[in-house]
């Protein structure tokens, strides 16, 4: 039998990867990859570095990367001394070749077009992923909108990148696409329809002589038989440790469709499958090094920190709640506990954390032995006030198992809003503890502006989450460099699509993919 090269892949709108990343894991028995990512597009330029950066990576077989790579991600070498360093002069060109930093819907499409048929040489098989960015969708940005004029939000350009995707679809006919976006897409309106009935008709039909059809990851059947919210994926049911819900569309070129029986007999066995058991955040962030905040308005110190931590205790004063001298009891073990975090960690730490308590299949996913340590593991800066409510709200969350609204916080520790006990004020959770036991919630790009969403289950460390811990609930490999300043890291972060996920969609793209060779002879396709 001849050998089955990687199905070639287009990654458009990329950010730092995650999609690339969940697709490029994939793996035979002699640990060749089943898909090659041969390009990524990516507006923002330190997340194109970051793609770069992790094509390098990839260009190396499993286990076989180049300690010139972590020394980088360790600090201990430039950039440019990596992608100079001579152990890696082929990968770095195939590296540059792969990432590229361009606008789409700005650049001149015939350079975009030159970059991927270039990439494809000539491949009919092949898969586009990718997401348009949502702002426009986004049910959060819709309601931050309203204040602008309707005119100025109806001419709004990001309702229509979906295009450029489309554009591509038309030009490259690819035999699978897979298109990610928020979950306030199925809402969003504009000129009076929906946008989401808008793009699927797009994307069924194309162009002439050329349709798809759109299916669903987690509901068999395709078409009319789907609903709208058939296309949402509960990550969190698949073994991300994230209650992140979008919507992500599986198109298949009808030709192959129609040539593929399975789709019409075993509809359930292209969708992907459901973990047995939620994953937790105890469980993702138990092994990471405990750490300290840094102290914000005023000189930072251990002493300092220590001194925050204690005086919280004080903030429950003329609190009435019948659990109060539970909490009162969880916080005063904290501080206690406090005295050993001394460590605001750093861009590499090597010192080691709690017990591991992924599973054996996370474990594999997420450690590499070769890092001895983990990047990109440090803390904030806090005010004193912030470490008060982030001591109270995680002690409370270890005690009732959910994360207090401001309706439950002492009056003492209410943010100084003078609308802050109305009814109608927005965000009453505005302080939220990802809770031990339980998935988190989404982690979205606002954690780059402040962490109050997205505060440590253990009260002892007083402090919201580090890029690490966001990346590793992103599932993120811990050997994933994310370029730029830190509010840029975040940034990716919260803006990705977690590669765990990405990887079972990978699944059920290559399961289609092998069905329908079965049906057809290879062909190699040229561009009109």
């Amino acid at each position: 039998m001849a050998k089955q090269k990687p199905v070639p892949v287009i990654d458009l709108f990329a950010g730092p990867g995650g999609l690339g990343e969940g697709f490029s894991s994939l793996i035979n028995e002699n640990g060749e990859r089943r898909f090659d990512l041969r390009t990524s597009i990516e507006k923002d330029p330190v997340a194109h570095r970051t793609l770069s950066l992790r094509a390098l990576f990839r260009a190396f077989p499993k286990g076989r990367v180049p300690d010139c790579y972590y020394d980088y991600a360790r600090g201990r070498i430039t950039r440019q001394q990596l992608f100079e360093h001579p152990d890696v002069p082929e990968e770095a060109r195939k590296a540059a070749s792969e990432a590229r930093n361009a606008e789409l819907g700005k650049i001149p499409p015939e350079e975009v077009d030159g970059w991927i048929e270039s990439a494809l040489e000539g491949a009919d098989e092949w898969v586009l992923i990718g997401g348009p960015p949502c702002q426009a969708y986004s049910i959060v940005g819709r309601s931050r909108r309203t204040r602008e004029a309707l005119v100025d939000f109806e001419k709004d350009e990001k309702h229509f990148l979906y295009r450029e995707y489309l554009r591509i679809i038309q030009q490259f006919r690819p035999s699978v696409f897979v298109m990610e976006n928020v979950k306030g897409m199925l809402s969003s309106r504009h000129g009076g329809t929906r946008i989401f009935d808008r793009i699927l008709s797009d994307l069924s039909a194309p162009a002439d002589g050329l349709s798809y059809q759109i299916r669903s990851f987690v509901v068999p059947g395709e078409g009319d038989t789907l609903k709208p919210m058939d296309f949402v994926i509960e990550s969190e049911r698949f073994g991300v440790p994230q209650s992140r819900h979008r919507v992500i569309l599986f198109g298949i070129r009808s030709d192959l469709a129609g040539k593929t029986p399975e789709l019409r007999e075993k509809p359930h066995r292209f969708v992907i499958q459901p973990s047995q058991n939620l994953v937790t955040v105890a469980q993702v962030l138990n092994d990471l090094p405990p750490l300290r905040s840094h102290l914000s308005r005023e000189p930072d110190s251990t002493d300092a920190w220590l001194s925050a931590v204690r005086e919280a205790a004080r903030s429950l004063s003329g609190w009435k709640c019948v659990g109060r001298a539970q909490v009162a009891e969880m916080m005063t073990a904290a501080a206690e506990s406090a005295s050993k975090h001394l460590f605001c960690g750093g861009r590499f730490v090597e010192e080691t954390g709690g017990e591991c308590l992924l599973s054996r299949k996370h474990e594999a996913w997420y450690l590499n032995r070769r890092l001895n340590g983990f990047l990109q593991h440090e803390t904030r800066s806090h005010m004193r006030t912030d470490i008060h409510r982030y001591l109270f709200a995680s002690s409370y969350a270890k005690a009732f198992k959910f994360s207090p609204k401001l309706a439950e916080f002492p009056p003492c520790l209410l943010p100084d809003h003078g609308n802050v006990a109305d009814e109608d004020v927005p965000f009453k959770d505005r302080f939220r503890v990802q809770v031990a036991g339980l998935p988190s919630s989404t982690v979205v790009a606002h954690i780059a502006k402040d962490g109050h969403y997205f505060i440590h289950h253990d009260p002892s460390q007083c402090r919201s989450l580090t890029v690490r811990e966001a990346a590793r609930l992103q599932t993120f490999p811990d050997d994933y460099y994310f370029e730029g300043n830190r509010t840029e890291q975040y940034t990716q972060v919260g803006n990705a699509v977690p590669p765990w996920l990405a990887r079972k969609i990978a699944t059920v793209v290559l399961d289609f993919l092998t069905a329908s060779r079965r049906q057809r002879p290879l062909q190699r396709w040229h561009r009109p």
